[in-house]
């Protein structure tokens, strides 16, 4: 049966100097930038990078049509509003008139009986 080998201080020490080695080495085997490889994946990038930019200007340009469209929108909104608040408190001005001018008229032949009442009154004690 086999024991677990515990790792002591030497064999951490040159795991650690391969894993640098490693990193060395896949730094030194990378393409440079002048690299055909190098230069599509910048390319890439770039074009990547443009569409993101279209992207998102594109959505900034719809928010900015949506938020004026809704702002023309509450503008008619609050400008019919006011013609009907409008239209609303002219005919109740004219209701108002119109009862001014029956209880004005409703008056007035009110009084017109009660002189024809006190002139018929008057023409009998005058007999």
């Amino acid at each position: 049966m086999a024991r677990f080998k515990e790792k002591n201080f030497a064999d951490r020490l040159s795991d650690q100097a391969q894993a640098k080695k490693a990193l060395l080495d896949k730094l030194k085997n990378r393409p440079s930038l002048d690299s055909p490889e190098m230069q599509a994946k910048l390319a890439e990038r770039k074009a990547i990078a443009e569409a993101r930019a279209a992207r998102e200007a594109e959505r900034e340009r719809l928010k900015q049509e949506k938020m004026a469209r809704e702002a023309a929108e509450k503008a008619e909104r609050e400008a019919a509003e006011e013609a009907a608040r409008q239209a609303e408190a002219l005919a109740k001005a004219e209701a108002e008139k119109d009862l001014v001018a029956r209880l004005l008229a409703d008056e007035a032949e009110r009084k017109a009986k009660r002189d024809a009442r006190y002139a018929a009154r008057k023409a009998r004690q005058k007999r």
